[in-house]
């Protein structure tokens, strides 16, 4: 970090040392881990491991809400406690709101994993950002991310969106003001702080996005799906002894 900002990508889902190498010398002040399927104080204990003096890894969750085949995905930074996967869409708005988390929409109206308008609009008050790019993105999914941010008014965020190595520090956000710690990035993407929204560009740029989405088939396939979730009680499963029940309620499974 230095006194004259802050430069984060906010959405990767890998880590090891040669993310951390990458990301120093992509200039990164700091990561937001949150990998598929793992429970928050596992991706903690991760974020602190490889954290240092030149870079700070924060955790955060990326949600999967409703069915696998009607899913929505949330991304939560600032989460104190716990909260699985598969709950109602409006079960999980309402525990982030109820934890003050800031809530940013990943790839809105992508495929069939996120948010479209109708929905973000009707969480509204809850959401903080709207992601306008990652490298996954076609040219009309970045138009129509910014043109749901123009008729909402939220802020918007890129990230690397990273599921390799290679893509780290493909986008980011710069902060005008230095962030000092995990509560006061929340703070500034639930305050719309000023910021500056950026991705690399060229060749190599085109390269990684290729590599990044052909990785999308199996990433977003049921069989994955069935062998993470369905065959036993995963890690974030509502029925997992880690959230004593508390969210029998909203579970869709």
């Amino acid at each position: 970090m230095t006194s004259e900002g802050f430069t984060v990508d906010l959405h990767v889902k890998v880590l090891d040392e040669q993310v951390v190498q990458r990301a120093k010398a992509r200039g990164l002040d700091a990561l937001v881990y949150a990998p598929h399927f793992t429970r928050l104080p596992d991706i903690r204990a991760r974020a602190r491991t490889f954290s240092d003096e030149e870079l700070t890894v924060y955790p955060g969750r990326e949600l999967f809400t409703g069915t696998w085949q009607r899913r929505r995905h949330v991304l939560a930074i600032g989460l104190e406690e716990q909260v699985p996967d598969f709950l109602t869409l409006d079960g999980t708005m309402a525990e982030l709101r109820r934890q003050g988390a800031a809530v940013l929409v990943p790839h809105p109206g992508f495929l069939s994993v996120s948010l479209g308008l109708e929905e973000l609009r009707t969480y509204r008050e809850t959401i903080d950002a709207i992601e306008v790019y990652n490298p996954k993105y076609l040219p009309h999914h970045t138009s129509r991310a910014k043109r749901f941010a123009g008729a909402t008014g939220l802020s918007t965020f890129a990230s690397s969106y990273a599921h390799l190595p290679g893509t780290i520090g493909e986008a980011w956000v710069a902060f005008d003001e230095p962030v000092a710690d995990e509560s006061a990035l929340t703070a500034a993407l639930r305050d719309s702080a000023p910021r500056q929204v950026s991705h690399r560009d060229g060749p190599r740029h085109t390269l990684r996005r290729g590599l990044e989405f052909a990785h999308l088939g199996y990433e977003n396939s049921w069989e994955k799906f069935d062998r993470v979730m369905l065959q036993g009680t995963a890690p974030t499963h509502p029925d997992h002894v880690a959230y004593s029940g508390k969210f029998d309620d909203v579970k869709v499974y």
